[in-house]
């Protein structure tokens, strides 16, 4: 289901093709998909697979003008010493973004957007909203460093200022104006064609690029010592300096000139540089390491190319950089770095190598960064968060290429060429991208109009966007939400806060000024997003966070934002007597997931003849209770007549605002003499505990436990009339049993089974595993796997479909195949691990038959069918509502039959997770329902029968 102006599906199409083909009988409410998914425009547009989408343009953004242009001016000024520092910082920046951008992009659906997309629905409107459009300044802006770049290049080969015998084009400002305005109206055209064709210009100059940095590594071994003189204008007219320098090839006197930082002044800008300005220009030649991410909307699977994409390409421009590093550093003298940005050009074997891999990758790199901001806006367009303003960003082509969002972006960036030249503007895209990191981590207002090229501002847009990144992903990892389960798994919080630290603090020693700039500005997009938007469906994760917080956050939990991808257990658990419940209360706390867990008890009697409440004395010793088995839970304790209207008290009663439970679990209704587990721990009878309880109180509080002359203290009618009020009330039901045999968990060598059977056993013709309930079983399932004592438990789930008839002793055909596909590709969407057992149900010839996924050994056994062929219990046909008129019609040799293979197969597991029908709407039917679940479950250890009514599954971010 999705919410109004949701662009999100709350399943992906691939699972909603998925739920089309299975049998969906006894489903209990459908499972709605957005079918804008299906619309054939969208899957003409997602094309692009991993090395076209990704690898080629993070590769070719991440080179730019640096990589050529830029890095002699490094080494020159900061030495091999500090230059490998300098890469070393900017690469552990960026590794840690990279990081929280592949949990982030694996953890469900991505759509258009790239890095905005994964921010906005990570962290919501205001933080997604600003940090978004910082980051599409942030390529505005970047786009124009590498136009800039461009122009400098041809000038520096073509103009007459360059002295050559190809000096054909004139110089000055407005000549520069009108050459980088020719360039990007190419850019602008080929974005405008559409990604398709962008793609295949990348391939081709990445082929180029590749010859480049062949030509250059060869000519290093193949050239010998090369004398060059170099001319520079000097300060007076007419006047001019002359450096005598030289290409010394592979020499270790030249290796050693270079090892220490020799910051001076830098010829183009005549300013002195500092470790900080040299960082941020070279900081530039990482900024490209989300253009892949941005490219999203045209992947086939973003969800698996954006990460093995990027960790491929970022480790392949590591390995360059630090290849050229060296090269440079061995073989040129220091004057030629610091006095001749393209002095690679004068040291190749073929110098038009050089010129056209300079020209190459300043043109994708521009382009690249072009079409990634214009997806930007387009999706900023689509969620309406700034208006009107940007309304007709979101018209696109029939193809789905959004061209007015090209269009002004184009119009954007022609501002930012009239800077003029290319330092002027690269210390404002520096600003831009590190905020945008530190965001994205954590989850520019100034611009220097100078004479000569300026990194800073460029870097710190940059670092902004990286620790946004890094906060959208340490955010998801602090909520502990159920349904944050990214398969990429190679990132904690640990990397998040690094690369947040890490993008903030070099923020700073870039450009302190234009950092506090961006960041004010940052804030203020924030403020206004929040009071100007209306309410999203993306999920906050504020509301995640904020159930952690002390009772004064508690009203900002607010109900009308919760999300299914925040879902999380909020359990009453309803306690007649702690001495026989204490298994079931810890096992329920190792269940909930950082949820509400309320232990609740109804005490009986009247308060008209009372002379005082007796509930609240009784606080205390539950309250004891609770720190004894060092649970994190409340107590919700109410005096009623009787016990179901208690529960119902409870029910309606307990939490406050988005706190509240939305899951009643009770222990099993039969004629079991329970432990008395006071008896059994020594924490309540031989002081072994430190807490400051009185114990010889606590003991005699609770009663004994009940044995069988004891008096019931509800029937069977009662008992069931609960399990309807709280399904009446959208309440889920969970019934346990048997887990006062609940053995202790962690013991050495010892493998935990975690068993589920996600279909309605008394209706096994059923055959289907993906209505609400049984969604709502997995997901319980997987929350207990991810608990601490259950982490390294082995989850399997039986998957009951109908055998084909193939005669007496023969395995099915396909259709369990087909059945066991689609069970292990839902798994995978909604990214639990689990092993897979598939159970044949034979109802015609009243057989059964188990394998296990993978192969094995099987077994066949004999069931009867249930009696008159009427197979009921699950309560979902009947009377209006979905309740059953009457309890199935079961024979109890089908039930018998039932509780064998239930026993046979999950007799060592743990705990069982099974489907609790829906019980019958009249209560004189309570006996028979009761009767039924008793008959499945006989003898079969900790289980849980599961009712579940909402729905608790995402595939999104």
């Amino acid at each position: 289901m999705t919410m109004p102006h949701e662009n999100s599906p709350l399943l992906t199409c691939g699972l909603s093709s998925l739920l089309s083909g299975l049998g969906q009988d006894g489903q209990d409410e459908p499972l709605d998909v957005d079918s804008n998914l299906g619309d054939p425009a969208t899957s003409r547009a997602r094309s692009l697979n991993t090395f076209f989408g990704v690898i080629v343009p993070t590769v070719l953004s991440m080179f730019s003008i640096v990589l050529f242009l830029r890095t002699g001016f490094v080494i020159g000024h900061a030495g091999l010493f500090h230059s490998l520092i300098m890469l070393g910082v900017a690469y552990v920046i960026i590794s840690m973004t990279i990081l929280s951008i592949c949990a982030i992009s694996t953890n469900g659906a991505i759509q258009a957007g790239g890095a905005y997309f994964m921010i906005s629905r990570s962290l919501g409107p205001e933080f997604g909203g600003s940090i978004g459009l910082m980051f599409y300044l942030a390529n505005v802006c970047g786009c124009g460093v590498y136009v800039l770049g461009l122009v400098e290049a041809i000038l520096d080969s073509y103009g007459q200022e360059a002295g050559s015998s190809a000096a054909v084009l004139p110089g000055g400002y407005w000549f520069g104006v009108l050459y980088s305005s020719v360039v990007l109206l190419v850019c602008m055209l080929v974005c405008l064609v559409g990604s398709h064709l962008y793609t295949r210009a990348s391939f081709l100059i990445l082929l180029v690029v590749t010859v480049t940095l062949l030509s250059i590594i060869i000519s290093t071994l193949v050239l010998g010592p090369i004398p060059i003189s170099l001319n520079h204008p000097g300060e007076t007219p007419n006047s001019t300096h002359v450096y005598n320098t030289s290409y010394t090839g592979f020499n270790l006197t030249t290796l050693k000139n270079n090892l220490k930082p020799g910051y001076t002044l830098d010829y183009s800008t005549s300013t002195i540089m500092t470790f900080a300005s040299v960082f941020a220009v070279m900081f530039n030649g990482c900024t490209g390491i989300m253009a892949g991410a941005n490219m999203s909307g045209e992947l086939k699977n973003p969800s698996v190319s954006i990460p093995k994409g990027t960790i491929i390409a970022v480790a392949y421009t590591f390995i360059v950089y630090l290849l050229f590093f060296l090269l440079v550093s061995s073989t040129c003298d220091r004057a030629l770095l610091v006095q001749d940005y393209g002095f690679l050009r004068r040291v190749n074997v073929w110098p038009p190598f050089v010129t056209l891999g300079i020209y190459c990758s300043a043109l994708s790199a521009a382009m690249s960064t072009l079409i990634g901001a214009s997806r930007i806006l387009h999706a900023l367009a689509l969620d309406q968060l700034f208006g009107r303003l940007l309304a007709p960003a979101s018209i696109t082509t029939q193809a789905g290429n959004p061209w007015v969002a090209v269009l002004y972006t184009w119009a954007l960036v022609q501002c930012v060429v009239f800077a003029g030249q290319l330092n002027s503007i690269t210390s404002l895209v520096t600003v831009f991208y590190l905020l945008a990191y530190a965001a994205v981590d954590l989850a520019c207002l100034a611009l220097e109009w100078a004479s000569a090229p300026n990194f800073s501002l460029v870097t710190v847009f940059y670092l902004l966007a990286y620790a946004a990144v890094d906060l959208a992903c340490l955010a998801l990892e602090w909520a502990s939400a159920p349904n944050f389960r990214p398969t990429f798994q190679f990132f904690s919080w640990h990397s998040c806060l690094l690369g947040i630290v890490g993008s903030v603090v070099m923020m700073f020693v870039i450009e302190p000024l234009f950092s506090s700039a961006s960041i004010a500005l940052l804030l203020l997009l924030l403020l206004f997003i929040h009071y100007r938007s209306a309410t999203s469906s993306w999920g906050y994760i504020s509301q995640a966070l904020i159930f952690h917080q002390v009772r004064k956050y508690l009203l900002m939990l607010d109900v009308r934002k919760e999300h299914v991808k925040f879902w999380r257990p909020q359990v009453l658990l309803m306690v007649s007597n702690p001495r026989s419940s204490c298994q079931l209360i810890s096992f329920v706390n190792q269940l909930k997931k950082g949820g509400l867990f309320v232990l609740g008890h109804v005490h009986l009697g009247d308060l008209d003849s009372m002379t005082a409440d007796p509930v609240q004395a009784q606080y205390q010793h539950w309250l004891s209770l609770v720190d004894l088995l060092e649970v994190k839970a409340f107590v919700d304790l109410t005096l009623s007549s009787s016990v179901r209207q208690g529960t119902q008290h409870l029910l309606r009663i307990t939490g406050l605002g988005g706190m509240k439970p939305n899951t009643l679990i009770l222990g099993f209704y039969d004629n079991c003499v329970p432990d008395d587990y006071f008896l059994q721990d020594p924490v309540f009878y031989g002081g072994a505990s430190t807490l400051n309880v009185d114990l010889p109180s606590l003991q005699a509080h609770f009663p004994p436990v009940r044995n069988h002359e004891s008096p019931w203290r509800l029937g069977p009618e009662e008992y069931v009339g609960m399990v309807r009020d709280a399904i009446k009330m959208g309440k889920n039901v969970c019934l346990a049993r048997y887990f006062h045999q609940l053995q202790p968990l962690g013991g050495a060598g010892v493998t935990q089974l975690i068993d589920v059977w996600p279909l309605n056993l008394l209706r096994p013709e059923s055959g289907g595993f993906v209505d609400v309930c049984s969604l709502f079983l997995l997901q319980l399932a997987c929350v207990l796997n991810m608990a601490a004592a259950w982490r390294h438990a082995r989850m399997r789930i039986f998957l009951c479909v109908e055998a084909d008839s193939q005669g007496e002793g023969a395995w099915p055909g396909a259709g369990w195949l087909q059945k066991e596909a689609e069970l292990r590709e839902l798994l995978q969407k909604l990214r639990i691990r689990a092993s897979i057992q598939v159970v044949m149900w034979e109802v015609g010839t009243t057989e059964t038959a188990v394998m296990e996924e993978g192969g094995g050994s099987s077994s066949r056994r004999r069931a009867a069918t249930p009696g008159g062929g009427d197979v009921g219990g699950g309560g979902e046909d009947g009377e209006s509502g979905g309740w059953a008129r009457t309890a199935p019609h079961v024979s109890p040799d089908f039930l018998l039959s039932v509780n064998d293979m239930l026993r046979e197969n999950s007799a060592q597991a743990d705990v069982r997770f099974l489907y609790l029908p829906r019980p019958p709407a009249p209560a004189d039917q309570s006996h028979t329902y009761l009767a039924q679940l008793e008959a499945v479950t006989h003898e079969l250890g900790p289980t849980l029968l599961v009712h579940g009514l909402t729905p608790v599954t995402c595939t999104e971010l």
